[in-house]
């Protein structure tokens, strides 16, 4: 993604002023303030600054943002999001961190890069197995013991013939084949 950087003392690189109108792909290696309106995706190697006046129409990568303005597109940043009470953003959100104040608009999905643990997984997927099969629990494992059950009663079914009734068996095949030559 984007190199890491330290936001304590941020030192502003860039400045788009209000009034500001920037078309096309906007990338920074530094900070950026932007009070101004961007058509494009932004990609920013340290913190984004989106002021009250400042608009976005395309997806941001940061390390960190504070988004006062409005921004139409997904943000990805590595760090934090902060949506401030003038915010207004509709996409999604990928970071370890977000704050959003009260007033402000977040429209869209937000997902924290939180891993889940191997055991949860496991335990979500038995789930969906029963799920896609439409079963409850409770029914795959009584239809389980059915089967065990049929089986157990057709080996004991196997066990209980005679020899004498297999050659029995063996002679009627026999007729019924000739009979029908």
């Amino acid at each position: 993604m984007l190199e890491k950087k330290d936001t304590k003392g941020t030192r502003i690189s860039t400045i788009l002023g209000n009034g500001t109108e920037f078309e096309g792909n906007l990338t920074v290696s530094g900070s950026v303030r932007l009070d101004g309106t961007v058509n494009g995706d932004v990609k920013v190697g340290g913190a984004l600054i989106v002021g009250a006046a400042g608009q976005i129409t395309g997806n941001v990568e940061v390390y960190t943002a504070v988004i006062g303005g409005e921004v139409t597109g997904n943000i990805i940043a590595e760090e934090k999001v902060e949506l401030i009470a003038t915010a207004k953003l509709l996409g999604d959100i990928t970071t370890k961190v977000i704050v959003i104040d009260e007033n402000a608009v977040f429209q869209g999905r937000c997902d924290m890069n939180q891993e889940i643990p191997d055991k949860r997984k496991r335990r979500s997927a038995s789930v969906k197995a029963v799920n896609a099969g439409k079963k409850t629990a409770k029914a795959a494992i009584q239809e389980a013991l059915r089967e065990v059950e049929e089986e157990e009663r057709l080996e004991a079914l196997e066990h209980k013939i005679r020899p004498e009734d297999i050659e029995i068996a063996a002679d009627e095949d026999t007729s019924q084949s000739e009979q029908t030559i």
